[in-house]
């Protein structure tokens, strides 16, 4: 793929410029951190035009419920308004439904990042609104800004579109409305040593790249300076829906290598889906789906703590063989059912 000049300038800059990518508050591959709180549900979906933010926690700013669903604003220097699930999730399908801001140096953004830095970005720079970045990194490893690609997409910051990710130990897809856009395979990152594979929660955020207190190399990356007197500046996200290819309570580091098989998924969930008053887990679709990256305020710390008791595996695969025979069995239930019907209309 060609990247664009100003793409090609930002690599330069910002390997020269930006020292790192994301913190943690407690690194399982540097010491002992508690267990992450993990998604026990297979499927979970919130609409955020319902009014509630659900099993979302805002991490900074304000988020408002809106009928175009959560509203994200940036209108003065400093804003960052984000927000993050309140659980983790191993491998899985996550789709996004939103439209980007406008505006000069805006960043829209939704992520998937880890304890131990690994992460996995679909982001949205207002400066060019015919295009979208993807970008991941393994082990908070910024040696490198090489890994970033563009997308062509109509309108983002007008239209809203799905921008999904579907997450395997074999290999990552970023979806754009349901169609496949990058496929990044697990020995193409660098033989799996930079490749996202821990437990992951999802960031959603816009904030100013453009800040004039950021680096020129980040301003450069985001088109040019933001002015706020232009604003407000807002992002929309109407829903977010999730495949959890490994429910369980929680996910534990059992040693220091940041290997997907060295997690322990604890009290590994069998059911196929939950519900309560403020959030639904009914996915309504099972498709799902490139960037240089700067200094973000999305990236914050990390790590939930979470209960390690009664009974737990070590996952070494995508979906679990549970998840397979609990829809093989539904639609089974379903067909049974259908025959039925249709003798006893005679």
């Amino acid at each position: 793929m060609v990247l664009n000049s100003y793409y090609q300038w930002a690599v330069v800059a910002l390997a020269a410029t930006v020292a790192s990518q994301t913190t943690t508050s407690c690194n399982p591959l540097k010491k002992s951190c508690p267990a992450d709180t993990a998604l026990d549900t297979y499927q979970f979906n919130t609409q955020f035009t319902s009014g509630s933010l659900g099993r979302w926690n805002t991490a900074a700013g304000t988020v408002t419920s809106t009928e175009l669903g959560a509203k994200f604003t940036v209108s003065e220097q400093g804003d960052a308004p984000t927000i993050e699930s309140d659980f983790y999730i191993f491998f899985g399908h996550v789709d996004v439904k939103m439209r980007a801001s406008s505006g000069i140096g805006i960043i829209s953004t939704w992520i998937l990042e880890s304890d131990d830095l690994d992460e996995i970005d679909w982001e949205q720079i207002s400066t060019w609104d015919t295009e979208i970045q993807t970008n991941y990194f393994g082990k908070g490893n910024t040696t490198s800004y090489d890994r970033g690609t563009t997308v062509p997409v109509s309108t983002p910051e007008e239209t809203f579109h799905t921008y999904s990710i579907d997450w395997t130990s074999e290999r990552i897809e970023w979806l754009l409305d349901g169609e496949v856009v990058r496929t990044l395979k697990y020995a193409d990152a660098v033989d799996g040593a930079n490749y996202p594979q821990t437990p992951m929660r999802i960031r959603i955020g816009i904030w100013a790249g453009g800040d004039p207190d950021n680096s020129e190399g980040t301003i450069e990356w985001a088109g040019g300076e933001t002015d706020y007197s232009t604003g407000p500046f807002s992002m929309y996200v109407e829903s977010v829906n999730i495949i959890n290819y490994n429910p369980a309570s929680a996910y534990e580091y059992t040693d220091k290598s940041g290997a997907y098989t060295s997690i322990k998924a604890t009290n590994v969930t069998i059911s196929t889906n939950s519900s309560s008053a403020n959030y639904s887990s009914i996915v309504s679709s099972s498709k799902t789906s490139s960037s240089t990256k700067a200094s973000s305020p999305l990236i914050a710390s990390s790590s939930s703590p979470a209960s390690s008791s009664a009974s737990s595996i070590s996952v070494f695969s995508a979906a679990p063989a549970s998840y397979h025979i609990s829809v093989f069995t539904s639609v089974l239930f379903s067909l049974v059912a259908g025959i039925s019907q249709f003798y006893g209309a005679f």
